[in-house]
């Protein structure tokens, strides 16, 4: 089986002009417009939106984009890479982008025509090669920053699910040129490190090794909350349950990391995980029937939704159970109407913390979906510092790893999967990051403005 993103049109600038989206769209402010108006009308005249904001030494740092396949509006490629060329939406305004992108490698490159398309209109060079993108067709590394999107395409999935994601192959030739060059920059990694474990492991151990920033994940953890509240370090929480989209590989991979991005906030840090099972179908139901703390955050949910649980209930499922070391016990859930919602039990409160990415569009909405992703590694890169501990990358591409074996033993399926001992993730680290989510005014629902008709 193989899988590709339809192609959408995004607009253009033609079609949606700068007064137009004034009038239109009373959450920017005239100021906003004005910058916005100035970076649109120099990119007509030069290509490149990078030229209107002046380059000052080691203030905006050069980046080489790596992407398996950007030829539809809805390849992540496309919202989150446009936005590190053009700026993006940020504590409610649009903030001009403090980044140069210099360089763009097409693993799908035929396929590939609206990255063309971009490269063309803003004057970024397209290489045959990803040493040849990172080492600007040098014989040595000669950018700032990497940018792995390698997420959608015509890929093959294998008999387990697995999406066969070209990521450790496009990180490994980047790791190959920071050894050959004697010096490495920051790295993001769109969505988990890999479908494989051992390919995850060994690209966390060479950020390690080679002494690199490293980042990824999901752009959910940092979509708008409902509440617009972080739970604090230290927070004793007992128990989590994780209800959003589980269909596939990729969506269980976000709920496990939205999981990730709360529960390590917990009293005495993450302690790494214990064990892994996967359960799939009705047989998730009656495990949520047979294990009451899993029920009573659940039913919490419905409850501050409105809704009966047995509506969450319709349709087949599948969970993720995750046991930790200190033990604490989670469950990612696949449940219908509550988004993407985290509920937590916590000791000493008699009700479960409840906190909601809720409107998240995906790719579908060009200005709302993965704004705070390019800020973060707009910060990376600049800072030089981990946005957050790279272990939990680590931790929630691990957990995705081994939720997708746990169904499969000597080659037979079985719905409600082995419990998986997991020495391996026995992962331990501490977070310091405060609230990384958005916050403010949502931006306005427009298609993305690209200066050209695609």
């Amino acid at each position: 089986m193989a899988k590709k993103q339809d192609e959408t049109a995004a607009g253009s600038a033609d079609s949606f002009p700068i007064n137009e989206i004034i009038d239109s769209n009373p959450v920017f402010t005239r100021r906003e417009m004005l910058t916005m108006a100035s970076v649109v009308g120099l990119t007509a005249l030069t290509g490149n939106v990078a030229s209107a904001f002046p380059r000052t030494p080691q203030a905006r740092p050069r980046i080489a984009v790596l992407a398996s396949y950007w030829g539809a509006t809805r390849s992540h490629a496309d919202w989150i890479v446009n936005k590190l060329i053009d700026g993006y939406w940020w504590d409610g305004a649009y903030t001009p982008s403090r980044v140069d992108v210099v360089s763009i490698y097409l693993h799908q490159h035929d396929e590939s025509q609206l990255a063309q398309k971009v490269a063309k209109n803003k004057g970024i060079p397209v290489y045959k090669s990803v040493g040849e993108a990172v080492m600007l067709g040098g014989k040595e590394l000669a950018v700032d920053g990497v940018v792995i999107v390698a997420e959608h395409g015509e890929y093959a999935t294998d008999l387990k699910g697995h999406w066969l994601l070209p990521r450790w192959w496009i990180y490994n030739q980047v790791v190959r040129v920071f050894e050959q060059s004697k010096r490495s920059v920051p790295v993001f990694n769109d969505k988990h490190l890999s479908y494989n474990w051992d390919e995850t492991k060994w690209m966390f151990d060479k950020s390690r090794e080679l002494n690199f920033p490293l980042t990824g994940g999901s752009s959910i953890p940092i979509y708008f909350r409902k509440p617009e509240i972080e739970i604090e370090i230290d927070t004793p929480i007992k128990n989590s349950v994780v209800l959003g989209g589980t269909a596939d590989e990729g969506a269980i991979f976000h709920a496990i990391d939205v999981l990730q991005c709360f529960v390590e906030r917990r009293k005495g840090g993450e302690s790494g995980v214990k064990s892994v099972q996967s359960i799939r179908g009705p047989e998730t139901w009656k495990w949520v029937e047979s294990n009451p703390w899993a029920g009573k955050l659940i039913d919490a949910v419905a409850k501050s939704f409105d809704m009966k649980p047995e509506t969450m209930k319709q349709g087949n499922t599948n969970m993720c159970l995750v046991e930790y070391n200190d033990g604490t016990k989670a469950a990612v859930i696949g449940a219908r109407g509550a988004g993407w919602t985290y509920a937590g039990e916590i000791q000493g409160k008699s009700e479960p913390t409840i906190i909601s990415m809720l409107g998240w569009p995906g790719p579908f909405d060009q200005y709302h979906a993965s704004n705070a992703q390019p800020h973060w590694i707009t910060e990376m890169m600049v800072t030089k510092k981990e946005p957050f501990n790279a272990e939990r990358l680590l931790l929630s591409s691990g957990i995705t790893n081994f939720y997708m074996e746990s169904n499969w033993e000597n080659g037979k399926y079985s719905p409600v999967g082995r419990r998986l001992e997991t020495p391996a993730l026995n992962v331990k680290y501490k977070s310091t990051r405060g609230p990384q989510f958005s916050k403010g005014a949502r931006p306005p629902a427009k298609p993305y403005l690209r200066g050209f008709d695609q």
